[in-house]
């Protein structure tokens, strides 16, 4: 589908732009964000997917992150997607944890979010498909990282696509969200009350089905101690049982007195930019 380019500016000698395009798998116009480095002007360049969290659009990221300085440096290029449908048919609620910008990065089941909220299909098929066509990059040399309800998404999504993506990493993911007040709100909805049908959207429950004897990657998490959500809604260490248990390689850092803000984020965004680099063998 064609692209509607909403702004494109010059940053760090590359090219960051933010488009939008009528999505066949959500029905309505999405917007995203990408970040060209100046590298792809004399070869084909990596992707870095970064999913963002509950509330977020795609310009949270593309504006408080600071990422691009370094990833003109490693000559990596970023997309970064909104975190669900929206517009005036797309079914909303009132809560700011349940809607539109709540997809949680699934495929609904239920009605009424069915026919819109496909941010799983949109991100791992469409979108990146979507960019093949416009841009020229190296699409044999993705990962894909995130914040919260995106690094929920960044996490399930890498795990249940092996060979998609080579690396994930994640700040503050919702880890378990299959027994969090988050996640069991947004599965119920999206997925309905049988929670059988849950577990192919929990990073715990996939890397205990589907981790043992799998040659991945190390996992890169950090997670901010002074986080409000981090003992109810993240429960990082449920997930660190479950790699240890199946052998997975994981690098969990709690950060000494960080919050759940992009204050965080973009102090450690660099870290990811290199830790994915390394996986993509650009330097």
């Amino acid at each position: 589908m064609p692209l509607q380019t909403h702004s494109e500016n010059k940053v760090f000698g590359g090219r960051l732009g933010v488009y939008s395009h009528a999505s066949t798998t959500c029905q309505v116009p999405m917007r995203f964000s990408l970040f060209l480095p100046p590298q792809t002007g004399s070869k084909l360049v990596p992707v870095v997917f970064w999913l963002s969290g509950l509330t977020c659009t795609e310009d949270n990221f593309t504006v408080k992150a600071g990422a691009y300085r370094v990833a003109a440096e490693l000559g990596l290029a970023i997309v970064a997607p909104d975190t669900s449908p929206r517009g005036e048919d797309v079914p909303d609620n009132e809560a700011y944890d349940l809607g539109q910008g709540a997809g949680f990065y699934v495929d609904a089941t239920q009605g009424p979010w069915r026919r819109h909220y496909n941010m799983d299909s949109y991100v791992t098929r469409e979108l990146p498909d979507l960019i093949r066509d416009s841009f020229p990059l190296d699409w044999h040399r993705q990962s894909i990282m995130g914040h919260s309800m995106g690094g929920h998404g960044a996490l399930t999504i890498w795990l249940k696509n092996p060979g998609l993506f080579r690396s994930t990493s994640a700040f503050s993911p919702i880890c378990a969200p299959s027994r969090c007040p988050w996640g069991q709100k947004a599965f119920t909805n999206y997925l309905g009350p049988n929670s059988s049908a849950w577990e192919d959207h929990d990073a715990t429950a996939l890397m205990r089905k589907g981790g043992s004897g799998t040659m991945r990657p190390p996992i890169l998490i950090d997670q901010g101690t002074d986080d409000p959500f981090l003992a109810e809604q993240l429960m990082p260490e449920v997930f660190q049982e479950a790699c240890t248990e199946v052998g997975q390689s994981l690098r969990l850092r709690f950060q000494e007195g960080y919050d759940h803000s992009y204050f965080f984020i973009g102090t450690f965004i660099e870290d990811h930019l290199r830790f994915h680099a390394a996986e993509l063998a650009t330097v």
